[in-house]
């Protein structure tokens, strides 16, 4: 396996590591993700689209199968999410949160364009 393949393998499993456990993590904290997403007027029928966009599009980044589209989905949640759940810019945490949401965002779009995302 060549350096570059190896990076981008790292990559891969870094950022599908993120949403995989944040997938878990809403899954196992249902009742107080949804009470947030409440908050936010977010309805509760979007949190199994959630959990499920999350999985599917993080195992397949991981496995390398359809990253392309998988990394697009996850950069329009991201900015959904900075957009829906960060936009108190009075916080410095939530100013933080969502600019890094927005940097994830960016970092799925350079790899939907990575020509390891490119179909074999």
């Amino acid at each position: 396996m060549t350096l570059t393949r190896s990076i981008d393998l790292l990559g891969r499993v870094l950022i599908s590591a993120l949403f995989l456990l944040a997938a878990l993590n809403k899954f196992v904290n249902m009742p107080v993700v949804l009470h947030h997403m409440a908050v936010q007027h977010v309805p509760d029928y979007f949190l199994p689209l959630v959990i499920a966009l999350e999985i599917c599009a993080g195992l397949a980044i991981l496995i390398g199968w359809q990253v392309r589209w998988a990394a697009l989905a996850l950069a329009g949640f991201c900015v959904a999410t900075a957009v829906l759940f960060h936009m108190d810019f009075t916080q410095a945490v939530e100013r933080t949160m969502f600019t890094k949401d927005l940097a994830i965002a960016g970092g799925l779009l350079i790899l939907a364009s990575s020509r390891f995302a490119a179909p074999k």
